[in-house]
């Protein structure tokens, strides 16, 4: 494991999986969605980018996007969801770096503890920008009102 927030029930991880880059999210535990390279990474140093570009247009939570993987600025895996994750991650599960002590994103890969055994040498995260803007926040509540009114 090279980071994770989340686990069984929604979250993301970034790992390798026999050797080979992979992104995964757990959307709610309904949908597992993955980006995987084809090929494992051979020993040495390597720089792994997962990069989300969400939709400019949609529902204002859990807007769909198109999530690219990268290794050593080279495409690896590209993939677009019709739809996110609204609101927020898993808030029972921590977010590790170097290794999942919680709950695995996806348990057909993994199990825990799942250790990175190499040399990390820097993680940046960039969250860019967000949906839950004030204007879908109060989308999201006149929606609510509405349903609650029915």
């Amino acid at each position: 494991m090279l980071m994770t927030q989340g686990g069984r029930f929604s979250g993301y991880g970034l790992y390798l999986k026999d050797g080979g880059p992979t992104f995964t999210m757990n959307l709610l535990d309904i949908e597992r969605p993955k980006w995987q390279g084809a090929d494992a990474l051979p020993p040495g140093k390597h720089t792994l980018v997962f990069d989300w570009k969400m939709e400019a247009r949609g529902e204002p939570l859990g807007r769909g996007g198109t999530g690219t993987l990268s290794v050593d600025g080279n495409q690896v895996a590209q993939r677009s969801l019709p739809r996110g994750q609204p609101i927020i991650w898993a808030w029972d599960e921590t977010f590790e770096v170097g290794l999942d002590t919680g709950k695995p994103v996806d348990d057909k890969d993994y199990q825990v503890p799942f250790a990175f055994t190499g040399k990390l040498g820097k993680i940046t995260i960039d969250l860019g920008e967000s949906s839950v803007s004030p204007e879908a926040i109060k989308v999201m509540m006149e929606q609510l009102a509405q349903k609650r009114d029915r």
